[in-house]
């Protein structure tokens, strides 16, 4: 097996050949959370589970909800209400004399070490070259020394086929290159938890495959826990443990990619994968 890929996730176990998620206690534990824009209601009272090292694919359609949870996981959004434990601890809460309180910037610092997570437009800095991108996080947040950083960040680079672009900038490469970048740069915090958000629905279909072969490559080799938002129904049902079908902010159903793809409980699932593979999007 490839060491880089051994060495990439820190202290995530590599698992050789795809391993059943554990029966452990969750590694994410989202609790009847609630968000709104105004009287738009994103997130109704949703509630799921996440094993450690399980790789759920998030379906459904636009505006359903899916890239909100992505979202308020990276604390990139607030929650309106609800709870969500992230490996054990409260996200957007922390403990203070027995009660549990809104957290404070110092505690949701810490909890975003655990969690990486992967946009459809890149968000590389554009003034800096290749190898900063990937290296400079860890230099920043982690107090990483700076040679370490960039020893880490070429692993990293060869890993995802881009150890030779390490001293271009962002718009000297295309998007799949750009993605894989995006990638390995989300990779050098060494998260135990990974999240994609749409991350080939910015490319051309020509480069879609490239970026999915890392993804496949990372949920083979490693214990890494995955959460994906994609409309690639055929890469979903092959790589994900779990699927679950988001409509109205809710889950609508769940199960193994076999159940949800060839034999819906739901007619509103059933509805919405005749109406993506009517658009040709093979599963």
């Amino acid at each position: 097996m490839d060491e880089t890929i051994l060495k990439l996730a820190g202290d995530v176990e590599a698992a050789g050949p795809k391993a059943a998620p554990s029966a452990a206690a969750p590694i994410i534990e989202v609790k009847g959370i609630t968000k709104c824009y105004g009287s738009n209601v994103v997130l109704d009272n949703l509630s799921f589970d996440v094993k450690a090292g399980e790789k759920i694919a998030l379906i459904g359609p636009s505006g359903s909800g899916k890239t909100t949870i992505l979202r308020i996981l990276m604390t990139l959004e607030t929650l309106d209400d609800g709870f969500i434990d992230i490996d054990g601890s409260p996200l957007w809460h922390m403990e203070v004399d027995g009660k549990l309180v809104k957290a404070n910037e110092a505690h949701l610092q810490k909890m975003r070490s655990k969690v990486g997570m992967v946009f459809q437009l890149f968000n590389l800095f554009p003034h800096k070259t290749v190898l900063e991108n990937v290296s400079m996080a860890p230099i920043l947040t982690k107090n990483v020394p700076k040679s370490e950083a960039r020893e880490r960040a070429m692993e990293l680079l060869q890993m995802v086929g881009m150890a030779d672009k390490a001293n271009e900038r962002p718009n000297q490469l295309s998007g799949g290159q750009k993605q894989r970048v995006a990638i390995a740069r989300a990779l050098a915090l060494q998260p135990k938890i990974m999240l994609f958000d749409e991350v080939t629905s910015a490319l051309d279909p020509e480069l879609v495959e490239e970026v999915l072969n890392i993804l496949r490559k990372l949920g083979n080799e490693t214990e890494m826990t995955m959460l994906l938002v994609t409309h690639e129904m055929g890469f979903a049902h092959d790589f994900a443990d779990r699927v679950l079908f988001f409509d109205r902010g809710r889950i609508v159903e769940q199960g193994l990619p076999g159940q949800i793809f060839t034999n819906p409980k739901e007619e509103r699932t059933r509805s919405f994968l005749k109406k993506i593979t009517g658009a040709g999007r093979a599963i």
